[in-house]
């Protein structure tokens, strides 16, 4: 079993952001995680929580948060909420006159993670079912936006939501693997970068894949 501080400790040597850190150790994931499972809450690999989704790896949030380079005051745009885990991370780091707004589109999720923030008394994360696929419009634009599901591309919703000079990041590719992908908007797209391979569970909605019973983890 890992502890909170190895892993801490480790992202150390890789000279992740003191913000990050901050955050991570102030957000209890344990809080996160089916009660049988604590005990492995800073494993550092994804953990199952329902109806066949999951909390991410550890180190894995922290890569997809240090590429969004959050700052305090950012408006943010979550797809995918799961229970949440990932949201109370951006609060942290958004601070008090910054927003998240993320979407999920399993209601058992929605429940979860509405009850997980409660909990920790979060107060500027707005979690709505919905089709993050789409977006929010009535939020945007966005300074930041983070997709955490596989999906076949960034759906333009998205993009067209996002503020010019903001950044996107999200898991692009098939249903075995993906690439992580940072985009910052241009006048013209999107400048691309490549941050690695990948596995998440699929992106649901109608941007998402059509075929998700054939998706295998």
């Amino acid at each position: 079993m890992g502890s909170k501080s190895q892993l801490l400790t480790f992202w150390r040597t890789l000279g992740l952001e003191e913000q990050l850190l901050q955050a991570f150790a102030e957000i209890p994931r344990e809080q996160f995680v089916l009660p049988h499972l604590k005990r492995h809450a800073y494993d550092d690999h994804a953990l199952p929580t329902m109806r066949k989704q999951s909390i991410s790896q550890p180190t894995t949030v922290m890569i997809m948060l240090k590429a969004l380079e959050i700052k305090k005051g950012d408006q943010v745009f979550e797809l995918g909420a799961g229970v949440g885990y990932q949201a109370a991370l951006l609060s942290r780091l958004v601070g008090g006159k910054g927003k998240v707004v993320s979407t999920e589109i399993i209601p058992e999720l929605v429940q979860g993670a509405r009850q997980n923030l409660d909990y920790l008394q979060l107060q500027n994360i707005l979690i709505l079912e919905a089709d993050g696929s789409e977006g929010h419009p009535s939020e945007a634009p966005y300074d930041k936006i983070i997709i955490t599901a596989a999906c076949p591309a960034i759906p333009q919703p998205l993009i067209d939501q996002l503020k010019e000079g903001g950044i996107i990041i999200a898991p692009v590719g098939d249903f075995e693997s993906q690439i992580l992908v940072k985009g910052i908007k241009t006048k013209t797209g999107l400048d691309l970068e490549f941050l690695g391979q990948f596995a998440f569970v699929p992106l649901k909605g109608k941007y998402g894949f059509k075929e998700i019973d054939q998706f295998q983890r």
